[in-house]
């Protein structure tokens, strides 16, 4: 079950029964301090979590265009290894349409290179930012309510 945090800060002077934070005994205050921090911690973790896992994703999907665009390089090198073979030993009308898959099969591979690239940079670099900014407002919030409870 997960629980909701509440940043009103007016919020933090009551008790669920409606009493007020000075009926609670210093025990009572910690531990509820405890289960807080307790709740704050698992659900930063489980944000962390969830960005990692969306950045892992982008980066495999790079991964596999690069792949795919080392796959159809090696076919273009060798459809232009074809078309220098034809060319030399011919020197026909074979080579030049050997020479068309090529320039066809390196137009591929760019294009899926440029596309693994992005993806590549989508995924970069991998750390969990919202989780980290998340945790920043979160220590601002206590300061400022530590703070206002001082006064």
């Amino acid at each position: 079950m997960e629980e909701r945090r509440s940043r009103d800060p007016a919020a933090l002077g009551t008790t669920p029964n409606g009493g007020g934070l000075d009926d609670r005994s210093m025990s009572d205050l910690l531990k509820t301090l405890s289960d807080q921090t307790t709740t704050l911690v698992r659900q930063e973790i489980e944000l962390a979590k969830a960005e990692m896992t969306a950045k892992g994703k982008e980066m495999g999907i790079g991964a596999g265009a690069f792949g795919g665009a080392a796959v159809v390089a090696l076919f273009a090198f060798g459809a232009l290894t074809a078309c220098f073979i034809l060319a030399l030993s011919l020197a026909v009308t074979g080579w030049l349409a050997a020479l068309i898959v090529a320039v066809i099969y390196a137009a591929v591979a760019g294009v899926l290179a440029l596309v693994g690239r992005k993806k590549t940079q989508a995924g970069t670099p991998p750390v969990p930012e919202r989780a980290i900014s998340s945790t920043k407002e979160d220590v601002e919030w206590a300061k400022t309510s530590a703070k206002s409870a001082r006064r």
